[in-house]
């Protein structure tokens, strides 16, 4: 336990001191069918667990009461996602759990659920990380999990604090719930800001000028970047060669991670186009759309899966022509357009014979900056909320330290001295325990004996 006084009542000790013997899982693979559920290390990372995805034993354990999971049980990952834990409650009639799991049960009067929390506190994980220390590979076993420092509370002080964290991370997860769901609010948003965009409805206060239906050949040049459709070899030393999957979430390229191909393929390529400001690329084929502008400057190349779209300047905006092309209902359109076997593709044939409605120039750019104000706007409230969930997840951290520490049970110790002293100290409580296991090892050695 990290460094502190101890509120007045409280000890600390290992985790093996008010655990029973810890014991590892059942080892088969896991099927869809059975008798024998069978809980795995990625069925406890979501937190609750669901035990109708559970998959079941495929070749369940001659005797399952040796892994049957009961009631009050702790199970903690050993390897994989190091560390995550599972307070067992209400398990099916036959369900076991496997063997990168270890099971631990709080032993008689502890409270399962003040010790649940303890493991989800920073003070567990960095324990934790220091036993996987320089560690190839991040595992952890049923000995040094054993040797974990755990702060102990009086028993009624314990329950108080498990009461107290079960409300307020209920509130932190309801706020975290909210915020997680603005994202999705906002995509609406801008797609309905796009769709407003290119139907007139941003500029409709203002005197429209008439649109001129045309074909996109007319108002860019649209090139097929590769001359052959043959993937070129992988130069680790090369230039970064961008398609569609290196377009980040944020409309960005990412050049650092994108394949390099040699400088010949560079070379080759670039012989068929040269990149202007305001270029930009569109999925053709798998992923349709996600257009993106392309910088200019330094050295890269376009691959098969993009068309690139170059505007012609006195005819239409870059801006107002991508903005065009991302919108709702021309995606909706050129989806229908692509084939469909294997994969959508939406070839540079298709894409010349598109159809815009275009407005003036001057209406154009109206729209754009429109556009750009109304993106600007929900991007500020997007940072908001990834500062806010920053927030939310430190909260958590931070209130489960100070339950550790005894803070969000100050008032109540001053409250209850007769709770936290004598006979119901944490002391005196794991006195207790230990009277109850000298007591359990002797009946078992005289049942032996017999």
């Amino acid at each position: 336990m990290s460094g502190g006084k101890l509120p007045e009542g409280w000890v600390t000790t290992h985790l093996s001191e008010i655990c029973s013997k810890p014991q590892y899982g059942y080892t088969t693979k896991s099927s869809s069918m059975g008798d024998v559920k069978f809980l795995r290390t990625t069925d406890i990372t979501k937190g609750a667990v669901n035990w109708s995805s559970v998959p079941y034993c495929m070749d369940a354990p001659e005797d399952v009461s040796k892994y049957q999971l009961q009631d009050r049980d702790i199970v903690i990952s050993r390897a994989g996602s190091v560390g995550f834990s599972f307070l067992v409650q209400n398990p099916p009639s036959q369900a076991v759990f496997a063997s990168y799991l270890i099971r631990f049960k709080p032993v008689n009067y502890f409270s399962e659920y003040y010790l649940k929390r303890f493991l989800e506190s920073s003070d567990y994980w960095n324990q934790l990380s220091l036993m996987s220390a320089g560690n190839a590979v991040q595992n952890v076993n049923a000995q040094k999990l054993s040797t974990l420092t755990v702060p102990i509370a009086p028993i009624a002080e314990q329950k108080n604090i498990a009461e107290k964290l079960d409300t307020l991370l209920a509130q932190v997860d309801n706020i975290k719930a909210r915020l997680e769901k603005i994202p999705q609010i906002l995509k609406r948003f801008r797609q309905a800001v796009l769709a407003a965009a290119v139907s007139g409805e941003l500029t409709k206060h203002l005197t429209q000028t008439k649109k001129n239906e045309v074909t996109l050949d007319k108002i860019a040049t649209i090139i097929d970047p590769h001359p052959s459709h043959r993937t070129p070899k992988i130069d680790d030393a090369g230039i970064p060669y961008i398609g569609i999957g290196d377009i980040q979430p944020d409309g960005k390229i990412n050049f650092t991670s994108a394949r390099k191909v040699s400088v010949d393929v560079f070379i080759e390529h670039r012989a068929r186009y040269t990149l202007n400001e305001g270029d930009f690329i569109f999925g053709k084929i798998g992923t349709l759309g996600k257009a993106c502008v392309l910088p200019i400057g330094f050295k890269y190349t376009l691959s098969a899966n993009v068309i690139l779209i170059q505007p012609i300047k006195d005819k239409v905006s870059s801006d107002y022509l991508r903005y065009f092309l991302s919108s709702p209902l021309t995606m909706q359109e050129i989806t229908q357009q692509a084939n469909s076997t294997s994969q959508a593709a939406f070839g540079i044939k298709k894409m010349r014979a598109f159809k815009c409605n275009l407005p003036s120039l001057v209406e154009q750019a109206e729209i754009v900056r429109r556009v750009e104000q109304l993106f600007a706007y929900a991007d500020t409230i997007e940072k908001q909320v990834n500062n806010a969930l920053a927030s939310v997840n430190n909260l958590t951290q931070s209130i489960l330290a100070k339950a550790f520490r005894g803070e969000l049970t100050a008032q109540w110790r001053a409250e209850n001295p007769d709770l936290i002293s004598g006979e119901n100290s944490a002391a005196a409580l794991l006195e207790k325990i230990k009277a109850e296991r000298v007591a359990s090892s002797g009946k078992k050695a005289a049942r032996k004996k017999a």
